[in-house]
C-alpha cells in the first residue's frame, strides 16, 4: 500500500520473495559532525525506505563494509559544505527488490548487485542503475573488492611499477585493502614485506604469499628494515601514517616510491592528522631519486569498472583471497544488524581485524514464504 505515482512502476515494487517492501527502515545517520563515530552516528529507527526513480535501483543490502574513511566522513573532512543529518556506509551487496522503469532494461527484481554510494549503513538504498555492479551472486567477498581491492589494484598498477624482483612494503598487510597490496605484488613477481600486529596475522599474510612479515608488536620494524634490506624497498604501499610513514620514508630505495593510501593512526584525532617529520623531506627525496605518491579512488573512477572486472575473473578463478572479518572473535560476536556497525568501527580502529570487515544485515522483510 505504497503510493506509487507512475502505476507502470507498480509491478516492480514487489519484493521478489513475495512479500511487500516495508514502508519505514532502519539506517545509520551522522547527527553531529566528530571523529569519535559513536558521538557522530545515529540509528534511526523508522526512516522512510528511498523509492527508486527511473534509472535507479532499490536493493536491501546483505552485506555492507566498514571502511577507515567511514570516521573521516563522520568528522566531516571530505566535504566541508555537508551538514548533518546525512547518510553514512559507503559500500554494499545485496538484491534488487524494486526498480524503475529505464533501469528495468538492464536489470531485474531478485539481481545481485554490489555498488559503491553513500548511504550503504540502510536497510534499504537507492543505486543509480549504472553505477550498479551485477554479481552472480550474493556473496560478502565481492564486497571486499568494491573500495579495498579496487584502491590496492589501481594505486598499485598506476604508481607502483611493479615489475620481478622489486621489494614491496606493505603496512598494515592484513587490513582490508592490505591483503590486496600483497596479492597483487606476489602475482607482479615481487619480493613482498608486510608489517603486521600479531602472529596470528603474520601466520594469515604467510598464507597468501608474503615473503616477510614484521609483527610490530614484538619486532622493530626500523631495525629488521635496516638488517634485512639494507638496499631499501622500491616500493611502499602506506595506509597507516604518523611514525610508521617516518620508517617507511627512510626504508625507501634509491628511485623508490611510496604510495600513500591512507593514514589511519590520525583519523581519530581530533586534528585528524598526526605529523610527520617532514622538514627533511626535500633533502630525503633528493638524495635517492624517491617520490611521494598520494592516492585517492575517487580520481580513479574512469578505470575502476576496469579494475573490478579484473579483480572479480581473477576471484572467480580461484587466482585472489578475499578474507572477510564478519567480527566472529570479537567479545560479543559476529557483526549482525546496523547496530553492530558502532562495534565493528571500534574493532578495526583497535587493530583486531584479519581482511576485510564486514557486517551482515539479517534478512528483515515479513517473507510469506
Amino acid at each position: 500500500s505504497r503510493p506509487i505515482l507512475d502505476m507502470s512502476y507498480s509491478r516492480h515494487f514487489l519484493d521478489f520473495q513475495g512479500s511487500s517492501i516495508p514502508s519505514s527502515m532502519k539506517k545509520l545517520v551522522v547527527t553531529k559532525l566528530s571523529q569519535n563515530f559513536r558521538e557522530a552516528v545515529t540509528l534511526q529507527q523508522d526512516s522512510p525506505v528511498p523509492l527508486p526513480g527511473d534509472g535507479d535501483l532499490l536493493v536491501r543490502n546483505r552485506f555492507v563494509g566498514i571502511n577507515a574513511s567511514d570516521i573521516n566522513y563522520s568528522a566531516g573532512r571530505y566535504d566541508a559544505s555537508v551538514k548533518p543529518p546525512f547518510d553514512i556506509g559507503f559500500e554494499g551487496v545485496g538484491d534488487v527488490v524494486a526498480l524503475g522503469l529505464s533501469a528495468s532494461a538492464h536489470y531485474s527484481v531478485g539481481q545481485a548487485v554490489a555498488y559503491v554510494k553513500a548511504g550503504s549503513f540502510a536497510e534499504y538504498t537507492v543505486v543509480p542503475a549504472r553505477q550498479a555492479v551485477p554479481l552472480p551472486s550474493v556473496k560478502p567477498e565481492f564486497l571486499t573488492l568494491m573500495v579495498s581491492g579496487a584502491t590496492a589494484y589501481l594505486s598499485l598498477k598506476e604508481l607502483g611499477d611493479l615489475s620481478e624482483g622489486k621489494k614491496v612494503l606493505v603496512t598494515a598487510a592484513a587490513g582490508g585493502t592490505g591483503q590486496f597490496a600483497v596479492q597483487l605484488a606476489k602475482k607482479a613477481k615481487c619480493h613482498v614485506i608486510g608489517t603486521c600486529s600479531s602472529d596470528e596475522k603474520g601466520g594469515f599474510l604467510k598464507s597468501i604469499g608474503c615473503d616477510r612479515t614484521i609483527n610490530y608488536k614484538t619486532e622493530n620494524v626500523e631495525s629488521v628494515l635496516r638488517k634485512d634490506y639494507p638496499e631499501g624497498v622500491d616500493v611502499v604501499y602506506e595506509s597507516v601514517g604518523g611514525k610508521m610513514f617516518d620508517l617507511a620514508l627512510n626504508a625507501l630505495a634509491i628511485k623508490g616510491r611510496l604510495i600513500v593510501i591512507g593514514f589511519i593512526a590520525g583519523y581519530q584525532n581530533p586534528t585528524g592528522l598526526q605529523p610527520v617529520k617532514a622538514e627533511l623531506l626535500p633533502a630525503k627525496l633528493l638524495k635517492k631519486s624517491a617520490s611521494i605518491r598520494g592516492f585517492f579512488l575517487n580520481h580513479y573512477l574512469s578505470d575502476y569498472k576496469m579494475a573490478l572486472q579484473h579483480l572479480l575473473k581473477m576471484y572467480e578463478g580461484g587466482d585472489l583471497v578475499c578474507e572477510v572479518d564478519f567480527g566472529d572473535m570479537s567479545p560479543e560476536g559476529k557483526f549482525t544488524g546496523l547496530e553492530s556497525v558502532f562495534r565493528a568501527v571500534d574493532y578495526m580502529y583497535m587493530g583486531k581485524n584479519i581482511g576485510k570487515i564486514v557486517v551482515e544485515l539479517p534478512h528483515s522483510v515479513n517473507s510469506k514464504l
